[in-house]
This record gives C-alpha cells, sequence and structure tokens, in this order.
C-alpha cells in the first residue's frame, strides 16, 4: 500500500510539473504585444473599458449582420428574379402551336418585351425539339442557349449566354396535342441586372451600417457616460477631501454608491477623532512632563558641579525627546484635513523674525519669495520646517544667507543657501541616513532632520542637502501639489530633475 501512494504521488507531482512547463512555454511563446495590451487594459479607467469592449462587440455583430443581410436579401433578389422568369415563360409556353398543316412549331403572340427582339440584349428564349431547333428569340441572332441535362418539371439553371453573358436560365418540357416529340422550352435572362441590385444594396447597406455602428457606439459613450457620473462625482468628491476643501463625501448618490459614501465618511470621521484625540493626549502628555522635568532641573543645583552636569544632559535629553514627539504628533494630523495655504503668507512671521535676527548679526538675508505659490500643508508645519532649516543656516552662515520659495510643474520648491562651512554630498547623504540634526554642533534644540524628515515623509516631499552656489549648504524642499497622489506613487506628483 504504501508503494502504490508513493508512486501516486510520484505521478502527481510529474504532472504537476509537466503542467507548470507547459504554463511556461504558453508563457514565453505568448506575443509580448498581447501581454502589454492586457496590462493596459487592466489597468484602464472603467469608461475605456466598457467603450473598447462596446467597439469590439460592433466591430463582430456588425459585420455578421451585414453577411446575413446582404444573404438574405440576394436569396430574396434570386427568388423574385426566378419568378419574373417563369411568368414570361409561361407566356412562351401559352404562345406555342402545333401548324396544322406543316406540323412546325410556331409562336402565336409576341411576349411584350422589346429586349427580346434587340440582339444580344442578354434575354432570350428558345424552343428545340430534341437536337434540331425550331424557335429562338431575335435577340440570340445565330446564337443558342445551352440545353443541360434533361429534368422532368420546371428546371433553373447558372449558363453562359452570347458573348460570355452570365445568364439565369428557366426551362420546362412539354407536350403538345398533334406533336409526338418531348418540346423543350427554355427562357433566360442576365444576371448583371440581378447583381448590379445586389451590389447597390450592400453598398446601401455598408453606409448604413457604417452610420449606425457610429451613432450606437456614440450613444453608447453617451449612456456611459451619464451612467458613470455617479462615479466621476465621487471620485471629485474623494479629490476635494483629499485637497482639504471639504470634509465629507457627497452622499446625493445612486443607492450602490451611497452606501459606499456613508462607510467612507464613516472611516473619515473615525480617523479625525483618533488624530484629534492622539494629538490632545500627546499634548497632554508634553505639558504632564514640563512640570516634573523644570522641578528636577531645580532639585539639580542643589547637587555638585560634578553630579549637576549628567544630571541636566538627560533632563535636556527628555525635553528635547518631549518636544521632539510633540511636534511629530503634531505634524502627524495636519496633512489628513489640511487645505491648500499660500506658502508666503503662512512663513511670513517667521521670515521677518529671522531677517531680524540676521540683520543684528550682519549676515544680508535674501528672500525671493513668489506670491503664488501654494501648497496643501498645515501652517504650522511650514512654519516649523522653514524655521529649523533658515536657523540653521543663520547658524553656520559667514555673511549671507539665501532663501527662495517658486513654483515648479509639481508643487513647490523652497531652497535655502548659505555661505559657510557646508559639507559635501555624501556627508549630505550620510546626515539623512543617520536622521540627526542639522545643528548637531552648535546650541539650541531645533527639532533637527528627523522632524524634517518625518514632515517630508507624511506630505510626499523631498529634502536634498547639496553644495551651495554661495559655497556651503543648500537644503532643497520640494512639497507637492497633492501629497496623497505623492505617497501612493502618482506620476504627476514626483518631483522635478534637481537643477
Amino acid at each position: 500500500m504504501k508503494d502504490q501512494n508513493s508512486k501516486g504521488q510520484d505521478s502527481k507531482a510529474q504532472s504537476s510539473k509537466g503542467q507548470d512547463s507547459k504554463g511556461s512555454v504558453l508563457k514565453r511563446w505568448r506575443p509580448r504585444w498581447i501581454s502589454r495590451w492586457g496590462e493596459r487594459l487592466r489597468l484602464a479607467p472603467l469608461g475605456a473599458r466598457l467603450l473598447v469592449a462596446s467597439l469590439l462587440l460592433v466591430i463582430v455583430l456588425l459585420p455578421l449582420a451585414g453577411v446575413g443581410l446582404s444573404y438574405t436579401f440576394r436569396q430574396s433578389a434570386t427568388a423574385s428574379f426566378d419568378t419574373r422568369l417563369e411568368s414570361l415563360l409561361n407566356a412562351l409556353l401559352a404562345g406555342i402551336q402545333v401548324d396544322s398543316i406543316g406540323q412546325r412549331l410556331q409562336l402565336n403572340r409576341s411576349l411584350g418585351d422589346a429586349r427580346f427582339d434587340r440582339v444580344y440584349s442578354g434575354w432570350y428564349w428558345q424552343v428545340s425539339n430534341g437536337s434540331d431547333l425550331t424557335l429562338t428569340s431575335r435577340s440570340l441572332w445565330d446564337q443558342r442557349l445551352p440545353i443541360p441535362e434533361h429534368q422532368s418539371g420546371l428546371a433553373v439553371y447558372e449558363v453562359e449566354g452570347p458573348r460570355d453573358d452570365d445568364l439565369r436560365m428557366i426551362e420546362r418540357d412539354l407536350r403538345l396535342p398533334g406533336h409526338q416529340d418531348v418540346i423543350h422550352v427554355a427562357l433566360a435572362g442576365s444576371t448583371a441586372e440581378l447583381n448590379h441590385e445586389v451590389e447597390r444594396f450592400e453598398r446601401l447597406l455598408i453606409v448604413s451600417l457604417a452610420t449606425f455602428g457610429v451613432l450606437l457606439l456614440a450613444g453608447l459613450a453617451l449612456q456611459m457616460r451619464w451612467g458613470l457620473a455617479p462615479l466621476r462625482r465621487m471620485s471629485a468628491n474623494l479629490r476635494a477631501v483629499e485637497e482639504g476643501d471639504i470634509e465629507r463625501l457627497d452622499t446625493q448618490l445612486p443607492v450602490e454608491l451611497k452606501e459606499l459614501a456613508l462607510a467612507m465618511n464613516g472611516v473619515l470621521e473615525r480617523d479625525r477623532r483618533l488624530i484629534e484625540r492622539g494629538r490632545a493626549a500627546a499634548g497632554n502628555l508634553a505639558h504632564a512632563l514640563k512640570t516634573p522635568v523644570s522641578v528636577l532641573k531645580t532639585l539639580s543645583e542643589r547637587f555638585p558641579e560634578a553630579q549637576r552636569q549628567p544630571i541636566n544632559t538627560e533632563l535636556a535629553r527628555i525635553d528635547d525627546a518631549v518636544r521632539h514627539h510633540l511636534a511629530r504628533a503634531s505634524a502627524a494630523g495636519g496633512v489628513a484635513f489640511s487645505g491648500r495655504v499660500s506658502i508666503g503668507d503662512a512663513i511670513a512671521p517667521v521670515v521677518q523674525g529671522l531677517a531680524r535676527l540676521a540683520e543684528r548679526r550682519g549676515i544680508r538675508f535674501d528672500a525671493d519669495i513668489d506670491p503664488n505659490a501654494a501648497a496643501r500643508i498645515d501652517p504650522q508645519d511650514i512654519q516649523e520646517l522653514t524655521g529649523n532649516l533658515l536657523e540653521n543656516a543663520l547658524r553656520w552662515a559667514d555673511s549671507r544667507v539665501s532663501f527662495s520659495v517658486s513654483r515648479v510643474s509639481q508643487g513647490v520648491r523652497l531652497r535655502i543657501e548659505d555661505d559657510g562651512p557646508g559639507m559635501t554630498r555624501a556627508q549630505g547623504e550620510s546626515a539623512l541616513a543617520r536622521g540627526v540634526r542639522l545643528d548637531a554642533r552648535g546650541s539650541g534644540s531645533g527639532l533637527g532632520l528627523a522632524i524634517v524628515e518625518d514632515l517630508m515623509m507624511l506630505y510626499g516631499g523631498t529634502l536634498r542637502l547639496e553644495r551651495a552656489a554661495l559655497g556651503g549648504l543648500a537644503a532643497d524642499v520640494w512639497l507637492p501639489a497633492s501629497p496623497v497622489s505623492a505617497r501612493i506613487g502618482d506620476t504627476a506628483s514626483q518631483p522635478p530633475p534637481a537643477d
């Protein structure tokens, strides 16, 4: 039993390997353009997917309908043509009689159609007695209609007539009183008229189906646009919530989407409450720790100098950590519901205060701020970011600091340069990688690179440290127009190339 089970498992494993190898071969031999188009269609918008599906249906179904209609019309036109031939044949049969004197066949009436009298007109008749020709229409002149194999009753043939014309011939055998031989009576008409009528119908059918297809696609496009309008309105609401223009989604939607909008509004409200609670808790914790830290600082003054210095160092670390995490908590809630703000208006107090500081230190401070530059960021966050970087530049500058705010196609760029010692590109990358403070070698307790990096991560921006044109350090900050799009990898919200 064990041997049988092991054999069964081996066979299953071999079959699965065979299937995997077949699947890999199919994938390897599948044309690349099929994979590319399949991927594009899979990621295409709903309207485009529906329109492509409708287009494929129109391309497949309308030609099939055209072929069916053309075949039906040809059959109907051919049946009508045969009916005309049969009517003329009956008139011809009614006019045939036997001459009682010479026992010869003769036609005692005209068919009433001038085409039988015009030579090679395409319309002919002939009456034959076996192999002997008895009567013909004038239009045949010296030509003869071919007589196929005899068939009883009425028969219809496709034959070739004079001058290689395609003819449709109807033929019937007849026995007349007083005449012992079987008479073969044939009447033929050119199919040119029939073919011309069918071709005209097919041209009209092609134009009609093409027009119908275009109108059908236009109608489907309008239908899809109208049907997907609630989704577009919901998408616009989401974008407005993302930009901070509104706080909730509009629920005036069809039933299927209304429930989704209500659920998303519930999620937004819950997130808002959690963020507010977290910020309040962080603030309460920071304020609660300030008093004990101040008391400990006061008590440390009673210790000798050798013991007091390490205590003050640790207390300073606690104070910096409290401020650090308080600032992180304050920044964490800004992006979710903040609207678009003017960068110049938001940082105006910081720039004015630092400009006065630079003047007291004898440092030239150049500020070039685009008044139309705007970004979706909390005013406190942009003030914290700008103040931290400008303070660092003023701390290390020898005589000049340059600050500029400009609009770029994907957002806003802030650039701060100084003429201090600066750092190399490798040192800047190392500083960013370690998350150290920009002012680690100087005095003060600013938020440092940790908070700047947190803000950049929160808003989907970037921070680059490089050699400035003034000779010192250049801090280049890019803020996207849409932080959410930048965080989810939208190619339209990526930072522009460095200058």
